[in-house]
């Protein structure tokens, strides 16, 4: 059995990006597809004070791009992402035990690919801070033919997966009977049910945030409101 998940890099994702990712055998960055502006690609949200925040990668106007061609010509943006991290974390119980991690990579270096610094942050977080043993690969290193749906499926076929897991986002352009016609089992990922954490308890409870929020509220604990948690259900 090999499970694989197939999805474009994004920046600082929330904990379901990850869960999916724990769930794979495989997890392969499809970045040499359409960049999409102002998507999950160049943007997420943290929580302030006054609620969910977006945090925007500044990638220019040109959306004739693939996501792995987004180059970041001014990192203006770094030092104030961060300082904007610190300002809303530095209280957190557990922003000290990562601080030097997060800030290294927004002050400890220069990003000018949107990609390379999305799968670097997201393959750091995984296996330095959530313990995730998933093995990453990248479909650049593939040869792929056809358009949206059967590139995807060449992908599929490619990397030998038995099993392919998918976003529920996916179901609007994924043929379902393809999958059955190639002997593969699709499963759709289901992201209800995730327990709470400790948030800001003035503001309504928010899960679609940056995994960063996760972390720095609960630390090591983080796993357990991932999916922990369904293992303590079984």
């Amino acid at each position: 059995m090999k499970r694989v998940v197939i999805l474009q890099s994004n920046y600082i994702p929330w904990k379901g990006y990850f869960d999916l990712i724990h769930d794979a055998d495989t997890f392969i960055f499809y970045d040499d597809v359409q960049y999409t502006k102002n998507d999950w690609r160049n943007r997420n949200k943290i929580m302030t004070a006054g609620g969910p925040r977006w945090l925007t990668i500044p990638c220019g106007i040109d959306n004739k791009r693939l996501v792995c061609e987004v180059l970041l010509e001014d990192n203006s943006w770094q030092a104030a992402h961060w300082e904007t991290i610190r300002q809303n974390y530095r209280r957190a119980p557990y922003f000290s035990r990562y601080r030097s991690t997060f800030e290294d990579m927004y002050l400890g270096r220069r990003w000018t690919s949107l990609s390379e610094l999305n799968q670097y942050m997201i393959k750091l977080i995984s296996s330095e801070l959530l313990g995730i043993q998933t093995a990453f690969e990248d479909s650049r290193t593939y040869q792929l033919s056809g358009a949206r749906l059967e590139r995807l499926v060449d992908l599929v076929t490619q990397s030998a997966a038995t099993h392919y897991i998918s976003g529920p986002a996916a179901k609007s352009y994924i043929d379902e009977a393809v999958f059955q016609k190639l002997g593969v089992e699709l499963i759709w990922k289901d992201y209800s049910g995730y327990p709470t954490y400790p948030q800001n308890p003035s503001l309504p409870f928010e899960h679609g945030v940056s995994i960063l929020d996760l972390l720095f509220q609960v630390g090591p604990a983080a796993p357990d409101f991932i999916w922990g948690y369904r293992q303590v259900q079984q």
